[in-house]
């Protein structure tokens, strides 16, 4: 990695080559796009217990097995794929999280009819401005806040399932809706405009 690896970093990424990408090409970065938007929700619902780097590693496994996240195909999904997916070695096989990406599916086209997109339903609740952190230290990053919590609610109101309030408060930083990079994070900066 040479000097990419000497760049201050938030140190959750540790120096895992995976990790390292992620967090400097997409935790944080501002997310519109609703099927981008649509993989993250399902992928954070499916790290619920889990690492992080876990679902990271099987994530082309899951794009493969979920139809390229595409949220009307997932919808679409029968007992019969459902059963499959829980036996498909490529992703988390739980059965619960399984059966909840189907419903969730379905809860993310109702909110697309709703409101035209996902991104406009979910950016609604930062005035479409990302909220900045500005932490010091790893120990000051919430797990959860008001604003998980209020997204949390509503999206179980609409259906969704696997989106508790830490799963939510993930799903908020990866999008972007939140930076939450540390303040000597190169990346800090540079997503809030500083750079």
């Amino acid at each position: 990695m040479g000097m990419e690896s000497e760049k201050p970093r938030c140190p959750w990424c540790g120096e895992l080559p995976l990790y390292m990408r992620y967090h400097d090409e997409e935790w944080g970065v501002p997310l519109h796009d609703d099927r981008a938007l649509f993989e993250l929700l399902l992928l954070e619902g499916a790290q619920a217990g889990l690492s992080w780097l876990t679902v990271l590693k099987r994530r082309e496994g899951y794009r493969l097995a979920y139809d390229g996240f595409d949220p009307a195909c997932v919808a679409a999904y029968d007992d019969a794929k459902m059963a499959e997916l829980v036996a498909d070695a490529r992703i988390i096989r739980n059965r619960a999280k399984v059966a909840a990406s189907v419903k969730n599916a379905q809860a993310f086209l109702a909110v697309k009819d709703a409101f035209g997109s996902f991104d406009a339903y979910l950016w609604r609740f930062v005035d479409g401005t990302p909220v900045v952190g500005g932490w010091d230290a790893i120990g000051q990053v919430p797990a959860v806040t008001p604003l998980a919590e209020t997204v949390s609610r509503d999206l179980k109101a609409r259906g969704f399932g696997f989106v508790g309030p830490t799963i939510v408060y993930a799903f908020l930083q990866a999008a972007g809706l939140v930076n939450d990079h540390l303040r000597d994070c190169f990346r800090f900066r540079e997503l809030a405009g500083e750079a």
